[in-house]
């Protein structure tokens, strides 16, 4: 909270820019509320993980700023660092610790540490705790990173493919824990991830990057109100009025297109639109 009792936002990245040879990161633009759950979709390469190795300090960014919890994420990142949650696409854990061990080991690394939730989330995730990580299968470790990253009284989480691994009742469970954790509203998560079904349950904020570019920001709920399906005839089509018109296929069988709602006819029947529909044709759109 910031004086006066205002909610801060959890994040908030501006004009953040991080080029490489093959790849630049362009002019990012993200805010994220606390209390609110951020997807961060993208296909392989769009710049989901230079994004959050950018709001980690894990590398440097060219120009722009991060800001996390009010604080620049230059300054007191290890002060920072004790209330973010971080569960990355690889879970670093020395290979010959137990589950047990593990929770030793975090006790004297984070200030904050509560061996009693630890022990909670590990009993509820069904984690073998004589098991040596090495003979952790990829959802086990993810798992595991899960449950460090909420037993440290984190303010933030940042997920890179967090859910990738988990068989899909373990991923429903997951889902679960993660709108549990921000029915707090100081408690926010950002998380990337391709699975967009699991983002379309969870998140109340849709980010969508496409080689290295933002292509939208925005709360699920309008976006769902704002874009719509219509299945109809080419003869059909030519009615339709050509700015609401996002996106558009013909095939033997007539025209699918991605429409703005309100700029179309009432009398032409629009369908809801998922999440991982929306962002294909957003994709194909930008090509």
């Amino acid at each position: 909270f910031q004086p006066g009792g205002t909610i801060m936002n959890a994040l908030e990245i501006k004009n953040l820019t991080k080029s490489y040879p093959d790849f630049t990161l362009d002019n990012l633009n993200l805010t994220l509320p606390s209390g609110c759950i951020m997807g961060l979709v993208g296909e392989n390469g769009a710049g989901k993980s230079t994004t959050i190795k950018l709001i980690l300090d894990m590398i440097h960014k060219d120009s722009g700023s991060i800001t996390i919890l009010g604080r620049d994420n230059g300054d007191n990142i290890k002060l920072t660092k004790e209330d973010i949650g971080v569960v990355l696409d690889e879970v670093g854990i020395p290979e010959c610790l137990t589950v047990n061990q593990v929770g030793k080991v975090m006790k004297h690394t984070f200030q904050n540490w509560n061996d009693a939730e630890y022990s909670r989330l590990v009993q509820k995730l069904a984690l073998p705790d004589k098991k040596q990580f090495k003979e952790f299968s990829r959802g086990m470790k993810m798992k595991l990173g899960i449950a460090i990253a909420m037993s440290h009284n984190s303010k933030l989480l940042i997920l890179d493919e967090a859910t990738s691994g988990l068989d899909p009742v373990v991923r429903d469970e997951v889902v679960e824990m993660f709108s549990e954790f921000t029915r707090d509203e100081s408690h926010s998560i950002l998380i990337s991830s391709h699975i967009v079904n699991d983002l379309e349950k969870l998140c109340d904020y849709i980010a969508f990057l496409h080689k290295g570019k933002l292509l939208l920001c925005e709360e699920k709920d309008l976006l769902r109100e704002e874009y719509g399906l219509i299945h109809c005839s080419i003869d059909e089509f030519q009615a339709i009025p050509f700015n609401s018109v996002k996106y558009k296929k013909e095939n033997a069988y007539g025209v699918e297109a991605m429409v703005l709602r309100n700029a179309v006819p009432s009398d032409i029947h629009i369908s809801p639109i998922s999440i991982e529909e929306l962002f294909v044709f957003m994709v194909k759109e930008a090509k």
